[in-house]
């Protein structure tokens, strides 16, 4: 097992346990306890666990929400496979809403250099490599920056939203659940999310398989109102069924 794949499994048994301690994983790991602490350590810089006595908790659990350059260097390969996939999804011109976020930092990247589209974005990051295209029409959303996610909020980026009939918004998420919807921590981010669904004809949501374990604070999307679902094939085929069991496509890439 290669240190990010065991990373990830730790991750993965922190958020579904609350927590892990430093032998038992050494010992299921099957590495040294050294091993298990430098992996910990790792986790904890990228802003995902948090060390204690003997252990970690995911910050989840603290109600600490990571900070995009952290969340930015975890699972890039499955996110650049679900931004690849995600093209099948753009409309030939028209319009989109692009979510903040990392995922769909990853689509913004894939861009076809020869589609002519108005994209919508509340990311002043996002909307600086989008401007340096000639065949896109850019549009920001004002309001309060988010230091956590470099997101706008707030009434001057909804109020636009409210006027706005896009083809097809590319959503971000940080929890998804087939009970609970999709989920983020901050309520004011929730409602931008919440508008963008709701301004978009289709919705995608683009979500790797780790935020198919957590729930936040605020729901801003019951799975109903997503039409595609794409994630990475780290996905669980059963909790898959049960998310398009709710309502949207499923595609595992």
């Amino acid at each position: 097992m290669y240190a990010e794949e065991r990373q990830q499994e730790i991750l993965r048994r922190a958020r579904a346990a609350g927590r892990v301690d430093v032998v038992t994983l050494a010992a299921d790991l099957d590495v040294t306890t050294e091993t298990i602490r430098r992996d910990l350590t790792s986790l904890e810089r990228a802003g995902v666990l948090r060390r204690v006595h003997g252990g970690a908790i995911p910050v989840e659990r603290l109600g600490f929400e990571p900070a995009l350059a952290a969340r930015d260097e975890l699972m890039t390969a499955e996110k650049e496979r679900i931004a690849k996939a995600a093209l099948a999804e753009l409309p030939e011109d028209g319009s989109v809403i692009i979510d903040a976020g990392t995922t769909t930092g990853r689509l913004v990247q894939e861009l076809p250099a020869d589609r002519e589209l108005t994209v919508v974005v509340n990311s002043p990051p996002l909307a600086t490599v989008l401007a340096a295209r000639p065949n896109l029409h850019v549009i920001m959303l004002g309001g309060r920056l988010r230091g956590k996610t470099l997101a706008t909020v707030d009434d001057w980026a909804l109020r636009p939203l409210a006027h706005l009939n896009v083809d097809v918004a590319f959503m971000g998420t940080n929890g998804c659940s087939p009970t609970r919807g999709l989920t983020t921590p901050d309520p004011a981010e929730a409602a931008i999310k919440r508008a963008m669904v709701k301004a978009a004809q289709r919705s995608v949501l683009l979500a790797d398989h780790t935020k198919f374990s957590n729930t936040y604070l605020s729901t801003f999307a019951e799975l109903s109102e997503i039409d595609v679902v794409i994630s990475d094939t780290g996905l669980d085929v059963t909790l898959a069924a049960d998310v398009a069991a709710a309502g949207p496509e499923v595609i595992r890439a």
